[in-house]
């Protein structure tokens, strides 16, 4: 008989200690417990919580912005790494699932940041680890182009997770890749504000987009989508405003980012909260996610898989492979990794999952 999981979920709209890893890292561990003691089995942090979200790109032009970018390589993790390493402790000791996105490093370029999202199960290991596929806009200026490697939805103790990070989730084939792997929780992560356009001209709703990219990926997909932003505090519009009142125009009057939670069916049943810090919390009942695939079910009798047909390529984007090492020395050459399956070598998690080489099946 299938086992219909049920827990509760917490999405964290907080700030990130601007540009400051190590005290972020510990706000982020100190909420895991705070959820944790209420109760959450699976814990959501924003878009690049860890420790900053490139605004300054929308509002100065590149040429003033160099001072900018050598502080957010500065504060970008490496995977694996200590401050990684905290936050799988912090899941571990609480017992709970962590989905959070940080600014990665590489070692094989100071100058290489990715937007990437961790998903730590509650033993500690490292179940997912995605690559933003593309950056959006003037998110160009800071971070380098992902790959396919994360694509992945995890089939855990809590049901089958999967996440995509801001503009992915406007990617149909990428949404569809989530909804093929047959995904029952999604999470979908955001910026505290997104300047699209002068306010003052145009009033991009960041909040109004997540909202439709939500509703439609809940109704598409049958999912519950545990949507989380972060929030931008006085002290990171101080940091980057300083004198220049023009960039404290745009941060003040740009529409914030919004979280909330819902439903297989699109309905809000948690939230929705933007203008201040906060913590929601969602009952989740994955046998909801069943009923609906009566309706539609586009991972399975409600498609034409002879008709359409997609290829996704699951291999990780390295800058050199090396021949004649086997394939988890390749893998920690290229990714000073001290653990070989953390960028999808096989392994068995803590529920029989394989995790697979570059894709390979």
């Amino acid at each position: 008989m299938t086992k219909y999981r049920q827990f509760k979920a917490a999405a964290m709209h907080v700030a990130p200690v601007f540009l400051d890893t190590p005290r972020t890292v510990s706000k982020a561990c100190a909420l895991i417990r705070e959820a944790a003691e209420s109760g959450a089995k699976l814990v959501a942090f924003s878009e690049t919580f860890v420790s900053a979200f490139p605004i300054w790109s929308a509002f100065r032009a590149p040429i003033h912005n160099h001072a900018w970018f050598r502080r957010l390589a500065a504060s970008a993790m490496e995977v694996p790494g200590p401050e990684v390493a905290r936050l799988r402790a912090a899941a571990r000791d609480n017992d709970v699932m962590v989905s959070i996105g940080i600014n990665e490093g590489s070692s094989a370029s100071v100058g290489c940041i990715w937007n990437s999202n961790l998903l730590i199960g509650p033993d500690g290991a490292i179940l997912n680890h995605h690559r933003k596929l593309v950056p959006t806009f003037w998110e160009k200026l800071s971070w380098a182009n992902g790959d396919g490697a994360g694509l992945r939805v995890c089939d855990t103790e809590l049901g089958k997770i999967g996440m995509l990070i801001c503009g992915e989730n406007f990617n149909p084939l990428a949404r569809f890749t989530m909804i093929a792997q047959g995904e029952q929780v999604h999470v979908s992560s955001y910026p505290p504000v997104w300047p699209a356009y002068d306010p003052k001209e145009m009033a991009y709703d960041v909040a109004e987009g997540i909202r439709v990219r939500a509703n439609a990926h809940c109704l598409e997909a049958k999912v519950f989508n545990i949507v989380v932003s972060s929030f931008m505090d006085d002290a990171m519009i101080e940091d980057m405003a300083k004198d220049d009142p023009e960039a404290r125009r745009v941060l003040t009057d740009s529409p914030r980012g919004v979280s909330m939670v819902m439903s297989p069916t699109g309905k809000v049943i948690a939230g929705t909260i933007q203008k201040e810090e906060g913590i929601l919390y969602a009952d989740i009942d994955t046998e909801a996610c069943v009923e609906p695939k009566q309706l539609h079910d586009l991972a399975g009798a409600y498609n034409r898989f002879d008709v359409f047909k997609l290829t996704v390529d699951r291999s990780s984007n390295r800058p050199v492979r090396f021949e004649g090492v086997d394939d988890a020395e390749d893998a920690r050459q290229h990714d000073g990794a001290s653990l070989a399956d953390e960028r999808g070598i096989v392994r068995e998690n803590a529920w029989g999952a394989e995790r697979l080489l570059n894709g390979s099946a």
